[in-house]
């Protein structure tokens, strides 16, 4: 079953593409926003290929970018409201919309799978407040190592005698990498067993031998942020490994009795942020559409005009419906997870597939 009647007000046994009122509404905020304050700034901040700070700290003022807003999407019962969201802030621009939601994703690394009291002290470290902005950053990729997380060298050693865990290594294509608040870093405890064996940690702002390596200049998503982050002796609390240090411990010496260790934490992460990244896309996908339908309606070259031409007709026809289509797969994915529902056929990745295809008919 695709959707279920807990998008909106009917019965959960109805079936309904309708959103609720509040998706609804929450909806319509964001693409005013998106259409007043993001659309205006695009232009110079991807010129100047910086973070949008006067857009940040916009967003935080209306609590747009606030830990309270991208909490409430996250645990939206429907599994909606950060696709919904993600989409109309991607309309905007791409940049300036990965600027407003890459402290997401260290977020969510943290709520997944971390103890409610680095959730409740470390995640509004992330977003600041209103005149204190602040990022966060979820480090896992490495120059050898994208999503085969399996391949990761940064090592964590674990210093008894001080109850620190020391960080070595270097990470790439890290959203606010090196001018983030908080960084959150995938590490391998025991190079032995994997992915297994590895666990993610919380650097505290200012910690010492985190620097920002790299800053990458890219083709597009300008407006935001993207460096390498280097590692060297940086030491963190034994309180900083996200889950707590007993949990961990219980988890390695049952993988290295042959157990089972549960999924992976940064695999968790990258799962649970899927439906979101399809949205993005989606978002942009939107945008291209309606730029590319105006343009043809009002480009006239020889007769008769863009739009009325029939093979330029049949482009937009398709763009349109792989458009929708990668909408439904998304919405599809983000309320099977919400549900806890078993995503046995990927169709997190699946959405994520589809929606990141180029569209030119």
């Amino acid at each position: 079953m695709l959707l279920s009647g807990n998008m909106s007000d009917e019965s959960p046994a109805a079936f309904s593409l309708e959103l609720g009122d509040d998706l609804v509404e929450m909806r319509d905020w964001l693409h005013g926003f998106a259409e007043s304050v993001i659309r205006p700034a695009a232009a110079e901040w991807d010129e100047r290929e910086e973070t949008p700070w006067p857009v940040l700290e916009e967003a935080a003022k209306i609590g747009l970018y606030s830990l309270d807003f991208y909490g409430q999407q996250y645990l939206e019962g429907s599994g909606l409201g950060i696709p919904v969201a993600f989409e109309e802030l991607f309309w905007g621009d791409a940049g300036i919309g990965l600027s407003l939601v890459g402290s997401s994703l260290a977020a969510v690394a943290v709520v997944a799978n971390g103890t409610p009291e680095q959730i409740g002290e470390w995640c509004p470290q992330m977003f600041g407040s209103p005149g204190d902005v602040k990022l966060g950053a979820f480090c896992s990729s490495e120059p050898d190592a994208g999503s085969d997380v399996g391949a990761i060298k940064t090592r964590a050693v674990y210093d008894a005698a001080a109850g620190e865990w020391v960080l070595n290594g270097v990470k790439t294509w890290a959203t606010n990498g090196g001018i983030a608040n908080v960084h959150v870093v995938v590490a391998s405890v025991d190079p032995d067993l994997g992915s297994r064996g590895q666990a993610s940690f919380i650097v505290p702002p200012g910690t010492p031998g985190l620097s920002m390596g790299q800053k990458f200049r890219k083709h597009g998503i300008r407006a935001s942020h993207t460096a390498e982050v280097v590692l060297s002796d940086v030491r963190v609390p034994g309180r900083c490994v996200v889950g707590g240090q007993e949990r961990l411990d219980e988890r390695l010496a049952r993988v290295r009795e042959g157990g089972r260790s549960g999924e992976q934490a940064a695999m968790k992460t990258f799962e649970a942020s899927r439906p979101g990244v399809a949205a993005m896309a989606v978002g942009v996908a939107r945008a291209a559409v309606e730029y590319a339908t105006e343009y043809a309606r009002t480009r006239v070259q020889f007769r008769p005009s863009g739009g009325q031409n029939q093979a330029v007709a049949f482009m937009l026809a398709d763009m349109r419906a792989a458009t929708d289509a990668a909408r439904l797969l998304t919405w599809r994915a983000a309320w099977m997870a919400r549900q806890g529902k078993p995503l046995a056929s990927a169709e997190g990745s699946m959405s994520k597939l589809v929606a990141g295809r180029p569209r030119s008919g």
